[in-house]
Order: C-alpha cells, then sequence, then structure tokens
C-alpha cells in the first residue's frame, strides 16, 4: 500500500498583546516538532512606541494591524 503525503497543516493562535501567544506557539512547536512561523515585528513602526506608552499608543498599533497585509 503506498504511504499518502500528509498535507501541511497551519494554525492560527491569535490574540491580545501579552496573552501568551508566543509562550503557546512555542510549546506547541516543541510537541509537536513542527516549525513555528512568527509575524515581523521588527518592522512594525509603532510597537516598541506601544510598549513605552500603551494608552498613547494602542489606537494607531490597532489600526496598523487592521490594515496591515
Amino acid at each position: 500500500m503506498a504511504k499518502s503525503k500528509s498535507k501541511p497543516k497551519h494554525i492560527a493562535i491569535a490574540g491580545n498583546i501579552g496573552a501568551g501567544k508566543t509562550t503557546l506557539t512555542q510549546m506547541l512547536a516543541k510537541h509537536y516538532k513542527w516549525i513555528p512561523h512568527f509575524e515581523d515585528v521588527d518592522h512594525n513602526p509603532y510597537l516598541m512606541d506601544f510598549y513605552e506608552d500603551m494608552p498613547r499608543w494602542s489606537f494607531n498599533l490597532q489600526i496598523y494591524f487592521c490594515t496591515a497585509a
């Protein structure tokens, strides 16, 4: 009997900042021996400002998330 090649699977994890998405992703990847893929944070123009002053930059960051492709 021929061995069928399994199709790649995609699991997306969404949640608020600080909710544990990265930790969960790392735990799942380790357990299932998956390769995790993370969102690019190096080119986010608001992320560092957000962590410095959340009330000031939260709206800008959310608009960026909604419009970034």
